[in-house]
């Protein structure tokens, strides 16, 4: 109990931040850990390599985020139900949604092992990484399962206040998958398949911590492997909040896949710096999505507390930290780029390739932090159709449009990457102005209950 953060009760800012932290650092160390594959692939193997590692991303992307919207689906109702104290139903939404993860994982594994290499073929990938990029894929999924169910308890800890466990959990499966990358690459000489085996592994050993940790836990988090079901009820509730969330997820992908698909056209060298800096740039977004992540948890269990008074501060208490983690780390990225693309690869070409997306993407990184924790705030609150319809117009339908229309009147990388900063602003506003909606509607409840 002594891992959680209050989120009902006192200041904000401070919460936030202790909950936010450990968040952050997870994800900043699985990235690091991710990185450690692509430095280890531009280091000590070729230039096609690491195009290939690179550009399986947003197929990766695509056939997760249904699962992954469940799993924000289920945090959601796990923090509604610990903020009004319903441990029954708190126990029915841990044990839903670990068998969840299981079935997922597997659906997830079959589908992503046979479809990875039409999907790369249809995003023009040049002849001389199909293949690697088709190997690393199919042998990436068969981890699945394992990433799958440390998410989902990853996100149920989150709801409770516990940020903490899951970061010890990745730590000492990140140093498994780094120690495997060294001996399958640069001993065996394995390439991609070497650092597809590191990650398969590193998966499903923080699945097992978090599956024991989960079986370990108090009345609230303790998970009992006989009890595994599937409540439909809360299948249902799940799944309105998070089918809109996947979906979302879902069709981003699809739209980072056209802009994959362009930047491919401009062949491996540009492939591979817009590689190294878009995984410079999952350190800032990482580093935002903490923020997303408190957001999300702290407005929903103050709405199943029925304390709606706090949403405001919360919402303001975010939207601050976000902007300033935003500024520092995107811009940092991009003024020490070259130093930090050296570590991914010698090559100055590439490296060249990777300011040119810095410059743009990462100078602008804020406006993504402002857009999602608005998002987080929103599904707190019980909306989840409404901030889908908004994403999915402001940032999917315009970056297609982007693509189609406005890259051929100015075909060069730069055009392509200024569809990001400009898709995230489209987003941002129409978010405020639903979330002042949601506000008014709160304020009226408070009204309300003051009045009887």
């Amino acid at each position: 109990m002594n891992k959680r953060v209050d989120m009902l009760n006192g200041p904000l800012l401070g919460p936030v931040i202790l909950f936010a932290l450990p968040l952050m650092l997870t994800s900043i160390l699985q990235l690091l850990f991710n990185a450690a594959d692509i430095i280890v692939i531009g280091k000590f193997s070729t230039q096609e390599a690491l195009a290939a590692v690179g550009s399986t991303g947003p197929v990766i992307n695509l056939t997760v985020n249904i699962f992954i919207g469940i799993s924000i689906g289920a945090s959601v109702i796990m923090g509604k139900y610990l903020g009004a104290r319903d441990f029954e139903n708190s126990q029915l939404t841990l044990h839903t949604s670990i068998l969840i993860s299981v079935i997922g994982g597997f659906m997830v594994m079959a589908l992503g092992y046979f479809a990875s290499g039409q999907i790369l073929a249809m995003m023009n990938t040049p002849e001389e990484v199909l293949k690697l990029a088709t190997l690393y894929l199919k042998i990436y999924f068969l981890g699945m399962p394992g990433a799958m169910v440390f998410n989902f308890g990853s996100s149920l800890l989150r709801s409770a206040g516990d940020t903490r466990s899951p970061l010890y959990f990745l730590a000492f499966s990140g140093v498994v998958n780094v120690v495997l990358n060294l001996i399958l690459v640069i001993y065996f000489k394995m390439g991609v398949a070497g650092v597809a085996i590191a990650t398969a592994v590193s998966q499903y050993v923080s699945a097992a911590l978090i599956i024991i940790s989960l079986m370990k836990g108090d009345q609230v988090m303790k998970l009992d492997l006989k009890k595994l079901k599937i409540s439909w009820n809360l299948v249902g509730d799940m799944l309105k909040i998070g089918i809109p969330a996947g979906l979302q997820g879902a069709l981003f992908s699809i739209s980072n896949i056209m802009i994959q698909s362009t930047i491919n056209r401009f062949g491996s060298a540009v492939m591979a710096g817009n590689t190294a800096a878009g995984n410079i740039e999952g350190f800032v977004y990482m580093g935002m999505n903490a923020i997303y992540q408190a957001a999300l948890s702290f407005t929903s269990q103050n709405m199943g507390a029925k304390q709606y008074h706090r949403i405001r501060d919360i919402y303001k208490t975010t939207m601050l930290v976000v902007t300033g983690i935003g500024l520092v780390m995107g811009m940092g990225s991009y003024f020490l780029g070259n130093h930090l693309l050296k570590l991914y690869t010698n090559d100055a070409e590439v490296i060249m390739y990777g300011l040119e997306r810095l410059s743009v993407v990462a100078f602008y990184y804020a406006l993504c932090g402002l857009m999602d924790v608005q998002v987080g705030v929103l599904r707190g609150m019980g909306y989840s159709i409404s901030p889908m319809i908004i994403s999915l117009i402001a940032v999917c339908g315009l970056r297609i449009v982007w693509i189609l229309f406005a890259f051929p009147l100015n075909p060069t990388r730069l055009m392509v990457y200024w569809s990001y900063p400009v898709t995230w602003i489209a987003a941002a506003i129409p978010l405020f102005i639903l979330y002042r909606r949601g506000i008014k509607k709160l304020d009226n409840n408070i009204a309300a209950e003051v009045a009887r």
